[in-house]
């Protein structure tokens, strides 16, 4: 598709100029109403029409701009419903990628199973995201490749893209979706096809890192980016929406169960309990209800590799 080549998204270039065009209409109206009016103010002042005049209508002119912008209109909604179109034609080889919108991250799940924080793309290959809101509505808005699609919890959504130049560019969260919504970002990388064939013979969790070799006891830094936890938890004790992993095992803190204050000891099942069932026990001077269940998201192996790392973070 030829329409990518040196943009950012095979989008650009007409969503740019659809909007040049309204624009110029736009500004040209502008200036063009507006210096009629200066003139006919000085034209037609008190002190040169003392006398006020009754004007017939002029039929002609009537017809001229009820014509004229109903012209104008439908010019700029061909121009709206065209590229609509056109975003909605989605290639047959679209590489498919399941993109999942939670409070307050993105994750991105490719073909082979594998899981990352930033999206991957390959250059001039067309991409097809399959649009996940897990609780509240969500938008997942690329500005550089001109796209945007609102995430509704239990509605099947998607978008398409093909970028013809590599780099890295913003993903945002566009829809207000609760307290940390501007933190809702990410990246898309725009890589080599034969780089994104190659990332594919790469652990998950090696990718996240950045680096192949990864150490089995931080290895759990992985999860919880891959996840999206770190967007309410912190590995060095700073307080955000949830409590920090930092000194977590085997201390003893205050949780709500049942209305009732009671003390636990933060072991191997509380921490299951945690992800699981993160409703059941809320920590003291935290809110309830800000935590969905990962029961049917984190594999056993994933769950083991979060407690050698939070069992790292309490030494």
């Amino acid at each position: 598709m030829n329409e990518s080549t040196n943009n950012a998204s095979n989008f650009v270039s007409q969503v740019d100029s659809a909007f040049v065009f309204i624009f110029g209409i736009s500004i040209f109206f502008l200036l063009g109403i507006t210096a009629f009016l200066v003139y006919y103010i000085i034209r037609y002042r008190k002190s040169k029409n003392p006398v006020a005049e009754h004007i017939e209508g002029n039929n002609t002119l009537e017809i001229v701009w009820t014509v004229i912008p109903t012209i104008l209109v439908l010019a700029m909604f061909y121009y709206g419903w065209s590229g609509w179109r056109y975003q909605k034609e989605v290639p047959d080889d679209a590489i498919p990628i399941k993109t999942i919108a939670r409070m307050w991250s993105f994750t991105f799940q490719y073909e082979n199973g594998m899981i990352t924080d930033t999206l991957f793309v390959p250059k001039d290959k067309a991409v097809k995201l399959d649009l996940v809101a897990l609780d509240v509505l969500h938008s997942l808005y690329i500005p550089a490749f001109r796209v945007k699609q609102d995430m509704v919890p239990g509605k099947e959504a998607l978008i398409w893209f093909e970028s013809g130049r590599e780099g890295e560019y913003d993903v945002y969260c566009a829809e207000y979706c609760g307290l940390l919504h501007s933190y809702m970002k990410s990246i898309v990388k725009v890589i080599p096809a034969l780089q994104y064939e190659e990332m594919f013979k790469i652990d998950s969790s090696a990718i996240a890192v950045n680096n192949i070799e990864v150490d089995k006891r931080t290895a759990g830094a992985a999860v919880t980016r891959k996840y999206g936890c770190n967007a309410c938890h912190t590995a060095d004790g700073t307080k955000l929406v949830g409590p920090s992993y930092k000194n977590i095992m085997g201390r003893t803190r205050t949780v709500i169960r049942d209305k009732e204050e009671i003390e636990v000891v933060a072991d191997e099942d509380y921490i299951r309990r945690s992800i699981y069932e993160p409703n059941y026990e809320i920590v003291k001077g935290y809110e309830k209800g800000l935590m969905l269940s990962y029961k049917d998201q984190v594999t056993e192996e994933e769950f083991q590799l979060l407690l050698d790392y939070f069992k790292y973070l309490s030494e």
